[in-house]
């Protein structure tokens, strides 16, 4: 996106944000009418910019990947701890979780392409985790043997469990867990 127009960026953004809102609610296989109607927009835009269900989906995870890895940094300075920052971060990963849901199937042809995002997703998400666990860590607030990486596949791992039980709460797992890094006094 970085070569186009100011008002073309913000247009293809706020329907990858619509797109994201209908994958959560009705799955990746959500109609483009609904994505379009979200978007307030006709479908022969959305085949504009993405020909294929699969070129959607993939902008879609790339653009959340991007909006995750940015809030780190912001959440570090507007949150009243770095302990705090790390929770509202880690909810939102979570929230990114769900709406990847159905990536994998919709690009299983192509694994060449899905690890390609999956090194994307590492090489993007891991340092601003890692960022935020650093300066929880340093002021004191959680325990200093975590790592990055290793949060962030047990966040998945809980996150799994709700693909198939809808009395299944992730968030309130991923809690638990965040709270058990705490620091005791």
């Amino acid at each position: 996106m970085a070569g186009k127009r100011a008002d073309a960026r913000r247009n293809e953004e706020s329907l990858l944000d619509a797109a994201a809102a209908v994958f959560v609610a009705a799955g990746v296989e959500a109609p483009v009418r609904d994505i379009a109607a979200k978007a307030g927009v006709g479908m022969g835009t959305i085949y504009r910019h993405f020909p294929t269900r699969a070129d959607l989906i993939i902008a879609v995870y790339r653009h959340q990947v991007e909006a995750c890895a940015a809030a780190g940094p912001a959440l570090l300075e507007s949150s009243s701890t770095p302990y705090a920052a790390l929770g509202r971060w880690i909810g939102l990963f979570v929230d990114f979780l769900v709406t990847k849901h159905g990536l994998a199937a919709v690009l299983q042809s192509d694994q060449a392409g899905f690890e390609a995002l999956h090194s994307y997703f590492i090489d993007r998400l891991v340092p601003v985790c890692a960022q935020l666990i650093d300066a929880a860590a340093t002021a004191g607030q959680i325990r200093t043997d975590v790592e990055a990486l290793t949060l962030m596949r047990g966040v998945g791992n809980l996150c799994i469990g709700a693909e198939h039980d809808v009395r299944y709460d992730a968030r309130k797992m991923v809690e638990v867990l965040i709270a058990g890094l705490r620091v005791q006094p």
